[in-house]
């Protein structure tokens, strides 16, 4: 699919762990054996809050109800490269979907099928000198340079959770250098709801070459959210109840 010369949109969901059910009806059959063998309880805990996100993001922009008996025909599975892909009764679902958790909330971005996407949350936290130098461009550090030590931990966040989303997009998860992949938030650019633009070059042989995603960034207090798309996205859209018009496409299984 060409989409060459059109913004697309992305949709935006997050929960947290009160919002997800005690029982596991809303499972797959394979995500319920999945599940069994998880031991540690937090990773299951994080695993089962963002497949209750991702699905019922999904439930929403594919306009089917968003119970457990919907639930339960979804499928979400890692692709060979890590990233998520959904099925609707084992046939693949025509959209693009991106997990993110942090800190007992997650959040899943949604697109069209053919979409290269990819969403992170991050918490602004002291991180050390060691780790701006190991991680970071150097434009990126002499940017944190600048910042105030107010703004330094939010910089950071900010900056790290904008590579993980040009990661996932890339479906290259950390098997790359960050450093090949390059920052450049735009504070002072807000859109609605308070997103503000970013871009990020990628510039290595190995995946794709050079590469350009165009995203957005939110902050509330310490979080930080990001969400970076090739074609450029339209700043995400908050799903809450079913949507009156999505794209022709949207509702679709491949």
């Amino acid at each position: 699919m060409s989409f060459r010369g059109y913004q697309v949109n992305v949709y935006w969901l997050e929960h947290t762990k009160k919002d997800v059910p005690e029982d596991n009806d809303w499972l797959s059959e394979d995500e319920a054996t999945f599940l069994n063998g998880l031991r540690f309880p937090n990773r299951r805990d994080d695993w089962r809050l963002g497949r209750w996100t991702a699905k019922h993001a999904l439930s929403l922009f594919l306009s089917m109800p968003p119970h457990s008996l919907a639930f339960a025909k979804i499928d979400i599975h890692a692709a060979s490269s890590g990233a998520p892909e959904a099925f609707f009764h084992k046939r693949p679902v025509a959209a693009t979907i991106s997990l993110s958790h942090r800190a007992g909330r997650a959040a899943c971005a949604v697109a069209i099928s053919g979409v290269e996407m990819g969403c992170d949350l991050e918490v602004a936290e002291p991180r050390s000198d060691a780790f701006v130098a190991d991680y970071f461009t150097a434009e990126e550090q002499a940017l944190v340079a600048r910042a105030s030590v107010t703004d330094r931990d939010r910089l950071l966040a900010l900056l790290w959770s904008a590579k993980e989303s040009a990661l996932k997009a890339l479906g290259a998860g950390m098997r790359v250098d960050t450093r090949c992949v390059a920052v450049n938030p735009f504070p002072s650019s807000y859109d609605f709801d308070g997103w503000s633009r970013l871009l990020v070059r990628y510039s290595d042989g190995h995946i794709g070459g050079h590469r350009t995603f165009h995203g957005w960034w939110q902050r509330e207090h310490n979080l930080l959210r990001t969400v970076v798309a090739t074609p450029p996205p339209n700043s995400p859209i908050l799903l809450t109840l079913p949507p009156h018009a999505f794209d022709s496409l949207c509702c679709r299984c491949a």
